[in-house]
């Protein structure tokens, strides 16, 4: 018998208005344990979707379940609670600024626990041993590098060992070595934790080195999906266009608009 999956979501759309429509019936399901990847261009929906399993979002219509239990029927508290058993890594880290490294660590234990600070202690000198920066504890944010901030969110997101972590972009704007580092850990982590991840990105080769699955979205539908390997492979015009970096092909470069001549002829330059 399969097990139940992580995350079931079932003919989901989202749109912020009725002008703009993000995402359009939209299917995934999570098996626990696994590594997924949700990639696609910028703009596409990618973040929107992780807002929603996060219970940031409501989707419209459809029907999204995480952990077990449908968002739809749950209120704040209850998003709260679902929440605890969830870990995020922004974009851009978001670390507490005039925080130390321990302390940004140590955060959602001393708010969300009633541990003694002795074993608090203990464990954030643990989570940040996991990620290589036990010797930058006492270090201020603005001390680190990208990589190095990027690791203690990390540190930080895995604090209250989640069931599932939350993955937007953990790779954009580091440099190599950082990037290397932060993929080995994304995996290593789900591994030894137990943990389920979701990893947004539209960086191909990073995210197919670590994910058993991946959902490609455009324009907001789940237009393939299957195994890195077989990715690779695919024949679908839009698979091949992204995984290759070709110009060519069913996305577009250009934001629709009007014709370039109907523009100019509407300006008024007085």
């Amino acid at each position: 018998m399969a097990a139940t999956p992580i995350v079931d979501i079932d003919k989901v759309s989202f749109g912020y208005d009725a002008r703009r429509q993000v995402l359009s019936d939209v299917s995934l399901r999570i098996a626990p344990g696994s590594v997924v990847g949700i990639m696609g261009q910028s703009g596409c929906g990618k973040t929107t979707l992780l807002r929603i399993i996060a219970g940031w979002l409501r989707a419209g219509t459809g029907s999204t379940r995480v952990l077990g239990q449908e968002l739809s029927g749950l209120d704040g508290p209850g998003i709260f609670r679902l929440r605890r058993k969830m870990g995020m890594l922004f974009q851009f880290g978001a670390l507490f600024t005039d925080m130390t490294v321990f302390d940004n660590v140590a955060f959602q234990m001393r708010e969300h626990t009633d541990l003694p600070p002795e074993m608090v202690d203990d464990l954030v000198l643990m989570k940040l041993e996991a990620v290589g920066l036990r010797g930058a504890a006492q270090l201020m944010p603005s001390e680190l590098s990208g990589g190095m901030a990027r690791r203690v969110a990390l540190a930080r997101a895995i604090a209250l060992d989640p069931q599932l972590m939350l993955y937007d972009e953990p790779f954009t704007g580091l440099d190599p070595i950082s990037l290397g580092v932060i993929a080995r850990l994304i995996r290593t982590l789900n591994d030894s934790l137990g943990q389920t991840s979701i990893v947004v990105s539209h960086d191909v080769e990073e995210c197919f080195a670590i994910v058993d699955y991946v959902y490609f979205v455009s324009a907001g539908r789940i237009v393939a999906e299957g195994k890195p390997e077989d990715m690779r492979r695919s024949g679908e015009a839009f698979v091949k266009q992204f995984v290759r970096g070709e110009t060519d092909g069913p996305i577009p470069f250009h934001v629709p608009a009007p014709a370039y001549e109907a523009d100019l002829a509407a300006l008024d330059h007085g």
